[in-house]
């Protein structure tokens, strides 16, 4: 989809599919342990999931501010990709980063 073609209510909705895709992603982390556990890509996951929601609350409400948090949520979610997209040969991080790459182009065209 072509990012000038997102709604503001497409937006909120890559947002929060984000935010469940990296909760998904958090617990698998934890439960797998070793690399995956490192706190910069940690952080990098809580950050992502508390930016999305955020920033979906702000979508969903026209907030006159939600092109701040927009810009903001796709600077993170790109970085959460990039992270996620380094664990290759695992579906469940690149799940995870394929639905930051979503959330942050739909979150790019906002701004």
């Amino acid at each position: 989809m072509p990012a000038e073609s997102v709604t503001v209510e497409q937006c909120a909705t890559h947002c929060n599919d984000c935010k469940s895709v990296c909760e998904q992603t958090l617990a698998y982390c934890l439960d797998k342990g070793g690399k995956h556990v490192g706190s910069e890509h940690i952080n990098l996951l809580l950050d992502c999931i508390n930016i999305c929601d955020t920033c979906a609350s702000a979508c969903d409400r026209k907030s006159a501010n939600h092109m701040v948090t927009c810009k903001a949520c796709a600077e993170i979610c790109r970085k959460c990709a990039d992270s996620c997209a380094s664990f290759e040969g695992d579906k469940q991080m690149q799940r995870c980063a394929e639905a930051c790459r979503t959330c942050a182009d739909s979150c790019r065209s906002m701004t």
